[in-house]
């Protein structure tokens, strides 16, 4: 075919074009390491303050640096823009843009609809078009295909290459993590497996769009299950008086059939509490009911509830009335070292404190000023003095950056819901 021999020639010599819609944290490290690569890299976002910051190297991601990306907008070879114009001088189109869940915890692809009608709008001939964001399988045959067709009939190509960006990890960046590619035909999927091998040493193409879009869902769907799983053993190990925390150390010595997870007071992020709802809507729709997934959800919802009632029951031992108390929780961000909110366990906990008249304060080196879900707080010091003041310190994201020993020495009452002290201290209790 005359036109993906043109766009392969193109990806080869790094004269392709590329946009990038959406420059969050999967799009913006896309589209900076695309640039990095020699390609001439469009970043597309309607939020002209994302698009400002860039331009003044502000730093919004905590995986990318600002003056990095500055160093590429004044080279012009990255260009942040809010001018959907950019979509039709590209010869690559990637969609990243967020899939969130609504109110009613069922599937928002209205981000996804309205990025690949702008794209219609505008696109020349021959586009590859790929998907990266989220989504539930049939999402790009379905919605995506029809919506292009309607604009360019069949001169275009369709493709589906998950997210696998770990925000925060140090040791698989983003051109260290292989990538999974499905295309609407053998054509697209070639061609956008042509495109990632130019950032990343392994891509593997798989039979179908579906199949690339299911890939994704099980990654995450298979975390939610363990961490539920693990979650379930550390309520029990409490009630029977067992350190959960040395269990999992010593089953991970086993060289084969067991991956330690790891408790905690809930889960966190764009993935792990929504992509799992997708399959569980979409299994719904063939008839199917996901059990297991439902049954993981559930109980790690109930985690934020669970850490509230034993801080409960530690004060009572204190003979501290609970609704008297002075409580401080150490760390709201969803996920270590990373400063992003979305789905935090932390809020949850932060809200059902505030919902019992409990006087609650945070500390979060990442995050100085809360303003969401109805709550209004800032960050409040962390020193000696004031951790005397605190009946209960919770610890609930243990970024590294945080004076641990501190803490220890001079609060009354120590939660720690992640295993930051591994020694045995009398004003320390763990998960």
């Amino acid at each position: 075919m005359i036109e993906a021999r043109k766009i392969r020639e193109k990806i080869k010599n790094k004269k392709a074009v590329i946009s990038i819609i959406g420059l969050g944290y999967v799009g913006l490290p896309l589209a900076l390491e695309f640039t990095r690569k020699g390609f001439l890299v469009y970043g597309y976002d309607n939020n002209s303050r994302r698009v400002s910051k860039l331009k003044r190297g502000v730093e919004y991601i905590s995986d990318v640096k600002g003056e990095f990306a500055l160093q590429l907008i004044k080279r012009g070879r990255f260009v942040p823009t809010t001018d959907k114009k950019v979509l039709g001088k590209s010869d690559i189109i990637i969609i990243c843009v967020p899939t969130p869940l609504r109110k009613v915890k069922i599937p928002d692809i209205s981000y996804i609809i309205i990025a690949t009608k702008e794209i219609a709008s505008v696109m020349k001939q021959n586009t590859l078009v790929i998907l990266e964001s989220t989504t539930y399988p049939g999402t790009c045959r379905e919605v995506i295909l029809p919506i292009l067709k309607k604009a360019r009939q069949e001169k275009f190509f369709l493709a589906f290459s998950p997210e696998r960006i770990d925000p925060g990890n140090k040791r698989y960046t983003l051109n260290r993590i292989p990538k999974v590619v499905g295309g609407i035909d053998n054509i697209s999927a070639r061609l956008a497996a042509q495109l990632y091998r130019q950032i990343v040493k392994r891509v593997h193409i798989v039979s179908a769009l579906e199949t690339a879009e299911m890939v994704k869902i099980l990654e995450n769907t298979f975390r939610l299950i363990n961490i539920a799983l693990v979650n379930e053993f550390a309520l029990l190990a409490h009630k029977l008086g067992i350190n959960i925390w040395e269990v999992i150390k010593v089953a991970a010595t086993k060289p084969f059939g067991f991956m330690p997870f790891y408790p905690g007071p809930g889960i966190g992020g764009h993935c792990i509490p929504v992509d799992p709802l997708y399959i569980a809507w979409r299994a719904k729709r063939a008839g199917f009911k996901t059990k297991m997934i439902d049954l993981a959800l559930q109980l790690n919802r109930y985690m934020p509830k669970y850490i509230v009632q034993r801080i409960k029951l530690m004060l009572k031992k204190k003979n501290i009335s609970f609704k008297k108390a002075k409580i401080l929780v150490i760390g709201i961000a969803y996920k270590k070292d990373v400063k992003d909110l979305r789905e935090s366990a932390a809020l949850d906990i932060l809200e059902i404190l505030k919902k019992e008249k409990v006087n609650v304060a945070y500390y979060d080196p990442l995050i100085p000023y809360l303003n969401i879900k109805g709550l209004k707080m800032y960050s409040v010091k962390l020193d000696r003095a004031n951790l005397k003041g605190y009946d209960c310190v919770v610890i609930v994201t243990d970024h590294s950056n945080i004076d641990y020993k501190l803490i220890q020495q001079y609060s009354k009452l120590v939660f720690d819901t992640r295993n930051v002290y591994s020694g045995n201290f009398s004003n320390v209790r763990r998960l």
